[in-house]
Order: structure tokens, then sequence, then C-alpha cells
């Protein structure tokens, strides 16, 4: 059973998902940083790219957001004609033009230097299902049972749904947790997502562009929404407040989940009953031990993410190969544990020990693929290269625990190193010849780190001299206790 703790403050709401004793996932929203992901907003066309068949779209955000042809939908139809899945899409200069008004919704937050990525394709969730205001579908999650299973679901659907003769409208898409609902509970769902589509079309017709038409709820909601299902043991929130909000809303959109809130009043804090906090510092350190003694390397770059297994100090097997499969077996249910953890997206390239037997490499990637069935993020993995590698891929919508909790070091500029005072050394001493040969002061200073300064006149103090004759200038040297290693000043006195 799954244990949910959510502590709740003005600032930032954090939620972790704990199973026996170990912390699974941690979500994490602030409230001057929240995302943007399910958000509907009135947009205009800023600029057209038929280079790239997109177009920029300004919503009133820092940066303009990303429209890609292929997410783009004209009065209810994909610009994808109608000659087959081969046939060329009509190009997006034909479908709009700078200046138009678009309603759109954002599918991916803004990451790093790239702005959200946007859809005119929108969709509503709710409890137990999507809606699809442009389409008329009605789809059935794959994870919902069997074939007739979702063939009788599909029939029910369409008779809550109706016709569009009938003044109804729009898809929608039955959620994994619709499977046992009643017809009462879809209709209720039916009903409130068509009345908030309603919603937000009026405002779109009477509002300029930039507007936010509609948010999605907050992370405090959603835990009821996405994350409660029929393992969850309990829901605890520190908050009085937002346990109000939390029992009224689940009320409405989720009765059965209601029963298992709580709110916690203990004089510990929340998070402390299982070390979360301490949990999340290990999610940002690069290393991960292993309980047998070998460990994980994360390393997350702008393009993909690295994970290297080692063995480190387990020697406990009979033989090496025994050693080698079963620090494998044991890091592909941490590596999947730490995806979640991490909120890791985009290319994923793991790089276990190399194993000399077929079965042993068969064994671990079943036992990966077990372990990420486990995950709400769509995970496609690829299996082993050519060069030993497994590939895989993680849906990314929004940022990682990383990227929202740390910024790269003001130091090393996010290297993860840092120049030796010796090179800084070098670096001040070709510095000063290249001054000298466009200025001539009555004298060099020198203002480093207290190590580069101590080296200058130590170790380096001979060279330091002969460029001091070579250019005909005193060079003197001051310590500052405040500057890194790297940082030094060269004043012209």
């Amino acid at each position: 059973m799954e244990d949910i703790l959510i502590n709740w403050s003005p600032q930032e709401t954090r939620v972790a998902i704990v199973e026996n004793g170990a912390v699974q996932e941690l979500h994490l929203e602030r409230t001057l940083e929240r995302g943007l992901v399910g958000n509907v907003y009135s947009g205009r066309v800023a600029r057209v790219l038929p280079g790239m068949q997109s177009a920029f779209i300004d919503i009133g955000l820092e940066r303009a957001a990303f429209l890609h042809v292929a997410d783009l939908q004209v009065h209810g139809v994909s610009p994808r004609s109608h000659l087959g899945e081969a046939a060329v899409p009509t190009p997006i200069e034909r479908l709009v033009f700078e200046g138009q008004a678009l309603t759109v919704q954002v599918i991916k937050d803004p990451i790093g230097t790239k702005g959200a990525r946007l859809s005119t394709q929108i969709s509503i969730a709710g409890r137990m299902l999507v809606h699809l205001p442009q389409d008329d579908h009605i789809g059935i999650s794959q994870k919902i049972g069997s074939h007739e299973t979702r063939e009788a679901l599909r029939q029910r659907m369409q008779a809550l749904v109706g016709k569009p003769e009938d003044g109804a409208g729009g898809g929608f898409i039955l959620r994994t947790n619709a499977e046992d609902a009643t017809d009462e509970e879809l209709a209720t769902d039916i009903a409130y997502l068509r009345k908030t589509w309603s919603t937000i079309r009026e405002r779109s017709f009477r509002s300029p562009p930039g507007t936010l038409l509609h948010q999605d709820l907050s992370l405090v909601e959603r835990v009821l929404r996405d994350l409660v299902g029929e393992h969850t043991g309990s829901i605890r929130i520190d908050s009085k407040m937002q346990f109000e909000v939390l029992r009224a809303f689940g009320e409405i959109f989720m009765p059965a989940a209601t029963a298992k809130l709580e709110h916690y009043r203990g004089e510990r804090p929340i998070f402390d009953l299982c070390n979360i906090d301490a949990e999340l510092d290990r999610a940002l350190a690069r290393r991960v031990d292993l309980k047998s003694g070998g460990y994980l390397i994360i390393d997350q770059t702008e393009a993909m993410t690295t994970i290297d297994v080692n063995t480190g100090g387990f020697v406990g097997a009979r033989n090496f190969d025994d050693t080698i499969f079963k620090t494998n077996l044991e890091a592909a249910g941490a590596i999947a544990r730490q995806l979640r953890l991490r909120n890791l997206g985009g290319i994923i390239i793991c790089d276990f020990i190399d194993m000399a037997r077929e079965e042993h490499r068969t064994a671990v990637a079943s036992e990966l693929r077990k372990q990420l069935a486990r995950d709400r993020t769509k995970v496609t993995l690829s299996g082993f290269t050519q060069l030993g590698l497994l590939e895989m891929t993680r849906k990314r919508t929004r940022e990682s625990l990383a990227h929202m909790l740390c910024e790269p070091c003001p130091t090393c500029q996010g290297r993860g190193q840092v120049k030796t005072a010796r090179t800084v050394c070098y670096d001040i001493m070709r510095e000063i010849l290249r001054e000298a040969r466009q200025f001539s002061p009555k004298e060099f200073r020198v203002v480093a780190a207290a190590n580069v300064v101590e080296m200058l006149l130590d170790e380096e103090s001979q060279h330091l001299a002969g460029l001091s004759d070579f250019i005909g200038k005193p060079i003197s040297l001051s310590a500052e206790p405040a500057n890194q290693t790297e940082h030094y000043d060269i004043v012209l006195l």
C-alpha cells in the first residue's frame, strides 16, 4: 500500500508517495513557479516559420511559445489531408498568419531557454475522463481490462455523451480509473468537463491575446485526481486550510478518496516521518549507493541523461559473472525509482556493467521493464545497443527535480569541476603579458584567491619574476579571501 504525504506552505507544496517506508515519487510546486501544462490561453501568432513548419505564439509569457504544425488543428481538422498516413501535411503558412488569434493549450512547460510548447487541440482532464472539445472520438485507456470490457465501456459512453445533433459535442477518453465507474459518476464528469469548456469558449470570445482562459488544478488537487488509486492507504496533509479545500474538492469529484484524507496534527514536520528531506538531498546527488555495495552515477546534460552502473565494493557472489548480474539486477530497480524521484525525461542511456551471457542481459532488461511499468509517465525502452548500452526515452512535460531546486555553480558554471591553482597562475601570467603589450602602467597588481597567490609566491615565484623582468614592470600580489580559485582581477596602477 502507498501512503501520500503532503507538506503545504503558502510558497510551496511538496508531495511524497511512500511505499513500505521508501519514497517512490516526489512532486513539488512553487506558487511563483507553478507549471503551465494544461493551461489554456488566448494567443496571437507572432511569427510563422515555414522552414521549421512552426509558429511562435504570444500568450503573455516572457518568451514566445512554440506551435508545430503537427499540433495544429483548424476548424476541427488536422493539417494532414485525408489521403492516408503517408500524405504530406498542409504547410503551416497556409493554415495560420501573423496577427491571427488562436486558442491554445500548453503541452510542455518552458524548459531552459526553450519556450512553452503549444497545441490547438484542447484537452481538459477530469477525474475519470479527458474531454476533447474539438473531436468526436470516444477513446478507452489500453490499461483497462480486455477488448470486450473496453467495447462495453465505449457503448456506455456513447449513450451518455449523446449525438451531435442532440446539441452534445466533443469527444472523450476514459482514464484507467473509470473502469468501475457508474453511469452517474461518468455523467457527472461529462457535465463538469462540458461546462468547463463552455466557460473557456465564452472567455476566449471577449478576452485579448495573452489572457489565461483556464488554469490546470493545483498540485494539492491533482493529488486526488491523478495520484490516488486502489493501492493508496492514506493521504495526510499538514495544513488545516488545504485539508478542507481538498475534502470539498474530493466530495465533488472523488468521494471514495475523501475517506482516506487525514489532517496531520503531529508535532514533528510531516516529511520527518519518513526522512523525506534526506531523500530529497540524495535525489540531487550524482552518486546513488546500492544496498549490495554497488552504485550508480547519474549525469544530467542538455542532450540526455546518462546512468553508469558500478560494482563498487560488492564481491558477494560466487563468481564475477554472478556479481555483475546481481549488481545489474539491483541497479534496474534503483534506476526506475530514480527516474520517478528525479522526474528525469528525454533520452536516457544506461551503461550497465558488461554481461558476457545473453540470458543475463535479457533478465536485466526484463527486470527494468517490470520496474518501469509502475511509472505514471510514459517510458519507451529500446533495449541494448551494439555497444551494450540500454536506451530509453521518458516523456518530459515538467522540469526535473534538479532543475527546479538547483542552479549552475557560479564558480565552475555547471561544469562540475574547476581549474587548478596552477592553471589559474598561468592564465594570470598570460593575461599580464597581453595587457603589457597594450598598456604601460607603473605596476600590475594581481587580486586573486589565497591559494593562487600562495602558489605565485612559492612554486611559481621564479616564473613570475621572469615575467616581471621581461615586461619591465613590477607585479604585486593581493589575496582576496572571498575569491574562488578561478576568479581574479589584474589592476593597472
